[in-house]
């Protein structure tokens, strides 16, 4: 059963890489820096990979199993980030050393996203009352923020103001982990101008999603107007799939589902398989170095959104493609002699580095792909009298 391919690689493989390598017990934290084996070579701490690590593991005591080592884990990062994360303001500072002094200045607003996400799920997991406060408190300021999500930090004069999808496509999967612990009416509210900005702005009429928008919504001829960036479209996706089900939405689910098949005819390597990190809507070659590579997180989100496309439809296009990204992931990402995932791929398929973690890479999409994709194959698998 195929669900039992991502059960076990969850709890087998790649929870245990992480439970074994990347815990700071002397001060706190978590390492992300490691190896193909899981040696740590070096130790930095970036906080949204903090936030991810803690997050993800109270996600799964909360989901799974209430297993007191998943959450003494998601403890130590939630402690680390209270004591050295903030600056005086409550922004989260982007890197800190491994005793916790700030490196890089918060200028990146992910770091408070994944610091509220991890804070949400475990004042769940522990009912601690200040915990979730600074979940509230994180959150309203990151409200704050996200017209000039980087403040003082901002390196563009103004000339060319556009709009960016990141901070969108994030809170409309951050205000459903706070569930519990902002007003309803919040929560209502929050989903609705999501689902306004990423499915009827971001979303142009040639079926994509793009990464950088005027600010009235309408394209913008440069490199960063004109740039695609698969992963995340995909990845939104399966957001709004997540808020479709919730709202009984069968034309939001639809419209998701769509979206995400489009990205993946577009973004898909004829020549050689995979996904591309970057492409220029027009064809143009794309700024950015990397555009060819093929990123672990891409793929992992792509197989999340069409399992849960497949699980909700049953229609065949999806399982198709899902087929199609399973066998180029499971066969290129997966290291199956030291556990994990490999990040980075050559065009060509082959690793371009054979870390497990990194500044980018840490402890979040493996696992919650995993987590994704069993859940939705368990349902797959109970309405479906023989499985695929």
């Amino acid at each position: 059963m195929r669900s039992n391919l991502y059960k076990t690689a969850l709890l087998e493989n790649v929870i245990p890489f992480w439970s074994k390598n990347s815990i700071d017990k002397d001060f706190g934290g978590y390492f992300s820096c490691l190896t193909r084996e899981g040696k740590v070579y070096d130790t930095d701490k970036f906080v949204w990979l903090q936030g991810r690590q803690a997050w993800m593991y109270s996600y799964l005591y909360n989901n799974l199993a209430q297993n007191e080592q998943w959450l003494e884990i998601a403890k130590n990062g939630i402690d680390f980030l209270c004591k050295h994360g903030m600056d005086e303001n409550g922004n989260f500072y982007f890197s800190l050393t491994r005793e916790g002094e700030p490196l890089i200045s918060p200028y990146n607003i992910f770091s408070d996203c994944f610091a509220t996400m991890a804070f949400g799920q475990y004042a769940k997991a522990t009912g601690d009352k200040q915990i979730e406060e600074l979940a509230r408190k994180t959150y309203y300021n990151i409200l704050e923020r996200r017209n000039n999500p980087k403040g003082k930090y901002e390196k563009s004069t103004g000339n060319r103001a556009l709009r960016n999808f990141s901070l969108p496509m994030i809170l409309s999967n951050l205000v459903l982990e706070l569930e519990s612990v902002l007003p309803e009416e919040e929560v209502n509210r929050r989903i609705d101008d999501s689902v306004t900005e990423v499915m009827d702005i971001f979303l142009q009429e040639d079926g994509l999603i793009y990464e950088n928008l005027n600010p009235n919504g309408s394209f913008s001829d440069s490199f960063e107007g004109r740039l695609i960036n698969p992963g995340h479209g995909i990845e939104a996706m399966w957001f709004m799939m997540d808020i479709a089900e919730r709202k009984n939405d069968r034309k939001l689910l639809d419209k998701a589902i769509q979206v995400v098949l489009n990205t993946l005819e577009f973004g898909w390597d004829k020549e050689y398989g995979g996904i591309f990190y970057f492409l220029d809507v027009k064809g143009y070659p794309p700024q950015q170095l990397e555009w060819d590579q093929k990123l672990w997180w891409v793929h992992l989100e792509a197989l999340v959104a069409l399992a849960k496309a497949y699980s909700l439809t049953g229609d065949q296009k999806n399982w198709d493609w899902y087929k199609k990204v399973h066998d180029y992931a499971w066969t290129r990402f997966s290291d199956k002699e030291n556990g994990e995932w490999f990040g980075y791929l050559n065009r060509q398929g082959e690793p371009h580095l054979t870390l497990k973690g990194g500044k980018w890479k840490g402890c979040f999409h493996v696992p919650r792909a995993m987590y994704q994709c069993w859940k939705a194959f368990q349902q797959i698998e109970s309405n479906a009298p023989t499985s695929k």
